[in-house]
C-alpha cells in the first residue's frame, strides 16, 4: 500500500509512518520543504494538497497534523482546514484512484457511558476545550461527506509515548476504559491501530477510538 502522510513529524505521525514502514508498506511524507528529510517525500500543505495527492498517488492519506496548543499561536483551524481541504482535493481526482482518508482524531468528542461529552466533563482540563472544540468540528464536518472515504480515529483520554504491545481494544463513540477505570494507550500501539484500519478497513464514514 502507497501511504501519504500529513503532519509525518510529530509524535503520533512519526510512529504512524515507523509503523507502516514496518509492514512493507510505502510511505511518503508531506512536508514544505523541498524534500522529506529521508528523501522520500512531497513538497505541500495540508491546506493546499492537491499537488500532493496527485503525486503521490496514493492509495491512503493518514492525517496526523496538530495543533500545537501549548506554542504561543496555536493553530485550531487546522484540523477543520485540514479535512476540507483533503476531501475537496480528494474530490478533484477525477482521473485517478481517490485514496482513502484516515484522520488522528481527539478523545473530547468521545462521550462518557453517561452520554455526556468527554469535553464537557469537570475533570477535563481547561487549557484543552479550545483544541477539543476544533477537533469536534473537523468530525462534524467529516459527517457530511459521504462520497469520500474516511475514518477518524480518536485515542482514549491519556496517550503517552511507550511500549509497542500490538494489543488495544476499539469501540465507536464511547470512550473506552480498562477493568480499572484507566483510559489509555501508547502512541506506539495507537499506531498500531491506525495502520491495522489501512489495511483492513473497519470504520469506513465512521469514528472509530482505540484503548486498552
Amino acid at each position: 500500500m502507497r501511504i501519504l502522510v500529513f503532519g509525518a513529524s510529530g509524535s503520533i505521525g512519526s510512529r504512524i509512518v515507523a509503523e507502516a514502514r514496518r509492514r512493507g508498506h510505502d510511505v511518503a511524507r508531506v512536508t514544505r520543504a523541498l524534500s522529506a528529510p529521508d528523501g522520500v517525500g512531497f513538497s505541500g500543505d495540508v491546506r493546499a494538497p492537491l499537488n500532493a495527492l496527485r503525486a503521490a498517488q496514493a492509495d491512503a492519506v493518514a492525517v496526523a497534523v496538530g495543533a500545537k496548543p501549548f506554542s504561543p499561536r496555536p493553530d485550531y483551524g487546522v484540523y477543520e482546514d485540514a479535512a476540507v481541504a483533503l476531501v475537496g482535493a480528494v474530490r478533484s481526482l477525477a482521473d485517478q484512484r481517490r485514496p482513502r482518508i484516515v484522520a488522528v482524531g481527539g478523545a473530547g468528542s468521545l462521550q462518557t457511558a453517561n452520554g455526556v461529552l468527554v469535553s464537557q466533563t469537570p475533570h477535563f482540563p481547561a487549557e484543552l476545550a479550545e483544541e477539543a472544540a476544533a477537533q469536534r468540528r473537523a468530525l462534524e464536518y467529516y459527517r457530511t461527506v459521504d462520497d469520500v472515504s474516511w475514518t477518524y480515529i480518536s485515542p482514549p483520554a491519556h496517550l503517552e509515548p511507550g511500549e509497542r504491545t500490538g494489543r488495544y481494544r476499539s469501540g465507536r463513540d464511547v470512550l473506552l476504559s480498562d477493568e480499572r477505570g484507566e483510559s489509555k494507550i501508547s502512541m506506539e500501539d495507537y499506531a498500531v491501530a491506525f495502520v491495522d484500519e489501512l489495511e483492513r478497513p473497519t470504520g469506513v464514514h465512521a469514528r472509530l477510538t482505540v484503548a486498552y
